[in-house]
């Protein structure tokens, strides 16, 4: 009986040794860049001059930034146009117009959704279509 009682004090022993080493701090989890997304600036969202990479961050970073649905889809997109798949980021697009990115953003296009008023105000999306439209 004492034999039994010793390997199961010896068991528990490690149970508990080797269950603290794997529950012991876990390595730091990497979080893909469109969910490290920046906050919302502080003050008034109707007041023009925001900052646009700011703002694209904070409204589209969620589907265009690295990793993001809408840069998977636009870089698979450009790549079948035989460009280099950095144009999947539309930070790096230079054939893009502001009045072409306001008029995807109110009015949608494929799988994104219209973005409303409410969504990113005429102000914000001013600044975001500054940001992004390159071309003119």
């Amino acid at each position: 009986m004492s034999r039994f009682v010793s390997r199961a004090v010896l068991v528990a022993a490690l149970v508990v040794t080797c269950g603290g080493a794997v529950l012991a701090d876990p390595p730091p989890m990497m979080m893909p860049p469109y969910m490290l997304r920046p906050e919302l600036p502080a003050g008034d969202r109707l007041k023009p001059g925001g900052d646009g990479k700011v703002l694209f961050e904070v409204h589209c970073g969620y589907c265009h930034l690295v990793g993001g649905m809408g840069t998977n889809l636009l870089t698979k997109q450009r790549m079948m146009m035989g460009e280099t798949p950095d144009k999947g980021l539309l930070a790096n697009r230079t054939d893009l117009t502001a009045d072409y990115v306001k008029t995807v953003v109110r009015m949608g296009k494929g799988a994104m959704p219209a973005q409303t008023k409410v969504d990113v105000t005429e102000a914000e999306l001013e600044a975001v279509s500054k940001y992004l439209g390159k071309a003119g």
